[in-house]
């Protein structure tokens, strides 16, 4: 397993506790090369053409929410404009409301995407990193969508790196905030697995190198508010960690 950090001199690979300079294209034919430093400042690992995102598609979250399973996939995009790097702050605007937390396994795809079937699909992942899907909650149910309550600029922290070679199918997803542990589940909690995500996402769109599948978020969801701290932590991934602060 690798984990490929982008940092403002380029990518880098980790591996065994030693980092390389990534030599060529992460969406292509790629090498670790010489031996640099522990990056000091990571990037969010990629700027996709699209996020797209899964909607209730944890059974907790589910049953926390007093909703009935989906019978197929609820899927919504946030722009790549609500992107901030690992460290950055999530900014409050002002006059929203309610500002949630929703932490979540994020897919990297790879390799473009059309109508794939299941049995292909994850080859078509280069890997995996943490997101946090930031969302106006009031602002979701006064317009009963999703595109302003998600859409806000820094409401997608993305990181802190890609990891490769892991299998989806049992990660632990935390979500802490201020140092309480608030999420705290598993993929194996999944209503639709990431295989079938793909597969059924590439059906309505095709997905390019470098866009982000972000697999739904587990019980626990709740308010951010100016001064907090969150840190979204996948599994074999490692933390993703952001201040909050009021828009000023």
């Amino acid at each position: 397993m690798a984990k490929i950090f982008r940092t403002p001199d380029g990518y880098v690979v980790e591996e065994g506790g030693a980092f390389r300079a990534l030599e060529g294209d992460i969406f292509g034919a790629w090498r670790a090369g010489a031996e640099v430093a522990a990056p000091s400042q990571v990037l969010a690992p990629v700027t996709p053409s699209k996020i797209v995102c899964i909607g209730l598609n944890y059974k907790d979250h589910a049953a926390e929410q007093g909703k009935p399973l989906p019978a197929e996939p609820l899927i919504f995009l946030k722009p790549s404009s609500a992107i901030v790097d690992p460290g950055d702050a999530i900014v409050i605007p002002e006059g929203v409301g309610r500002v949630d937390y929703e932490s979540e396994l994020a897919v990297v795809i790879g390799r473009r995407a059309t109508r794939v079937s299941e049995a292909e699909a994850m080859t078509h992942v280069l890997g995996y990193t943490c997101m946090n899907d930031v969302t106006a909650r009031d602002l979701q149910k006064k317009d009963g969508r999703y595109t302003r309550a998600k859409g806000f600029d820094t409401f997608a922290p993305l990181g802190p790196c890609i990891a490769t070679g892991l299998s989806p199918a049992d990660l632990r997803v935390t979500g802490t905030l201020n140092g309480v542990v608030r999420q705290d589940s598993s993929t194996r909690e999944l209503i639709f697995p990431v295989a079938m995500l793909i597969a059924y996402i590439s059906r309505i769109m095709t997905l390019l190198p470098g866009d982000v599948v972000s697999t739904g978020t587990p019980a626990g969801i709740g308010p951010l508010q100016a001064g907090d701290e969150i840190v979204v932590d996948v599994e074999g991934i490692g933390a993703l960690r952001n201040p909050v602060i009021a828009a000023s």
